[in-house]
């Protein structure tokens, strides 16, 4: 037994993997553990390691710091201790750290670089054919999204029948051949006919959405990690605490040395039949404990929120409660929760049967830019019927809608904000919305220096502006769907902007 491989050199905010071989007998799974200890000038990190098969053991590290390292590896997969050193590089030119909380509302990398969040729903992309992943990687570099939320279990849906590319566990899996949409509410949540071990992972399984991982890393793109979920046909729903412990432990150990990573402790929480608070409060505790590097962590419901004001819970995770209204509550919640606020699920752009997967385009990109004058974070998802049942939605593919085209252009407006994150304008008038930069209470002045206001769905043909008479602004018109940007010359005192009389129209002030 020995070290099979130990990078001496990595990047800050990298993933440093040492494999070594360990004892095989048994079940390595939970009869075997492994523990590595990292320690820098800066930083000594203890993580958990995890058995990869075929007899090998690995643990990883992310380094927060520059310089000199040395590492000890010890536990039961083994009867020797390993140790070693290797060296820290600063950063490269793409690589910012991990996404934390930043501005109370909002989100910066560990850098300090602005986060500006554009989320997209993929449940299940990772887990379809090769090809397909490969479209959908296409699609995302094509696109401005720079989150992706996706499963690590299969789903059991509609238009998500079939069988995925690989299981988490040695077992067999029911016979999917009996199952129609006729009966899916049936094998919802069941385990009837399945044969899993649930004490025994398939590691390729989990090596493949690693791989996944990475390339969104490598693309600038957030893997917001969805841990359980309730739309289960093979009982993965349903497993015991002593199981459910089990799995929160291996994929802690396997993903939280990769800075793109969040951490979803489900989708839709509150549909699961055989788990409570408790439970939920229970997977938690097991990620403050064993993930060294702070992940953001979130819960997403389908009807009831989840009490976000709980410690653990770094920003709200939220789907909307109403058949309307979305956007519209962000300062609410804002003011409710004190944390940032991330519309996952404002409902889907497409044309399916369910109210929540046939919203417009023009709708969906409203509701983004209503959610981002208003302080928060929204989310995209895709829902148009084809031939194949493909759904970008669960299984990612091709971009077929309109909304996705026009984020890019919200995005560079919202990376133009002055400071970190925008906030509604308290002093706004009832008829629009209006954002400004988010500020501590000390600096706010009685005049701002950057204002955008947003006119939705109403059409004014102009707007009278006025803030006093010794400040001059730079006036821009924006048209938010078909992605033009007016520039009006500077402006002082009262004065008028003249608009176009139709919707999704905004001004932009920047103080001269």
């Amino acid at each position: 037994m020995g070290i099979l491989s130990a990078e001496r050199e990595v990047e800050k905010w990298d993933v440093l993997e040492i494999a070594v071989s360990g004892k095989s007998d048994k079940n390595p799974f939970v009869d075997y553990g492994i523990t590595g200890v990292f320690a820098g000038k800066n930083e000594t990190v203890t993580v958990d390691g995890f058995y990869d098969g075929g007899g090998v053991y690995k643990v990883r590290f992310m380094p927060s710091f520059e310089g000199d390292y040395t590492f000890r590896i010890t536990g039961t997969f083994s009867d020797e201790e390993f140790e070693g050193e290797f060296r820290v590089t600063p950063a490269g030119k793409e690589n910012h750290g991990p996404v934390r909380v930043a501005n109370t509302y909002h989100f910066a990398y560990e850098d300090g670089t602005p986060y500006y969040s554009i989320g997209t729903t993929c449940y299940v992309w990772e887990l379809q054919s090769d090809e397909r992943i490969a479209q959908t990687l296409q699609s995302l570099k094509d696109s401005a999204f720079n989150k992706i939320r996706f499963c690590i279990f299969p789903k059991h849906y509609d238009y998500n029948l079939g069988e995925p590319r690989s299981y988490p566990y040695e077992g067999e899996p029911m016979d999917s051949r009996v199952l129609t949409r006729d009966n899916f509410m049936r094998y919802t949540g069941g385990s009837e006919g399945n044969k899993w071990d649930f004490h025994r992972f398939n590691p390729e399984h989990f090596r493949h959405i690693e791989e996944c991982i990475w390339k969104l890393r490598d693309m600038g793109i957030e893997a917001d990690l969805i841990v359980m979920h309730p739309y289960d046909r093979w009982g993965f729903s349903q497993m015991t605490a002593e199981q459910d412990d089990l799995y929160w432990h291996y994929v802690i150990a396997r993903f939280a040395a990769y800075r793109n990573v969040w951490w979803s402790l489900a989708n839709e929480y509150d549909l699961f039949e055989h788990k409570t608070i408790a439970d939920w409060e229970r997977y938690a505790a097991i990620i403050c404990e064993k993930d060294p590097y702070r992940h953001l962590r979130s819960i997403h419901n389908c009807i009831t929120f989840y009490d976000h004001s709980r410690p653990w819970v770094t920003h709200c995770s939220i789907q909307r409660q109403d058949l309307y209204k979305s956007a519209e509550l962000v300062n609410e919640w804002r003011e409710k929760y004190q944390k940032p606020i991330v519309l996952d699920e404002i409902a889907y752009e497409g044309n399916i049967e369910h109210g929540w997967g046939n919203i417009t385009a023009e709708e969906m990109t409203r509701r983004f830019w209503e959610a981002a004058c208003r302080g928060g974070y929204p989310g995209h998802g895709e829902t148009y019927l084809n031939e194949e049942d493909i759904l970008w939605w669960s299984h990612g593919g091709v971009l077929r809608g309109e909304s996705h085209k026009r984020f890019q252009f919200l995005h560079d407006i919202m990376c133009q904000t002055p400071g970190i994150g925008l906030k509604p304008y308290a002093g706004s008038r009832f008829d629009e919305v209006c954002a400004v930069p988010e500020e501590a209470a000390q600096q706010i002045k009685q005049v701002k220096d950057y204002y955008l206001f947003y006119y939705s769905f109403m059409r004014p043909s102009f707007r009278e502006f006025y803030f006093d008479e010794e400040t001059e602004f730079e006036v821009r018109v924006i048209d938010t769907w078909n992605m033009t940007i007016e520039d009006r010359g500077r402006r002082r005192g009262r004065f008028k902007v003249e608009l176009p009389g139709r919707q999704y129209m905004a001004v932009q002030l920047k103080k001269a």
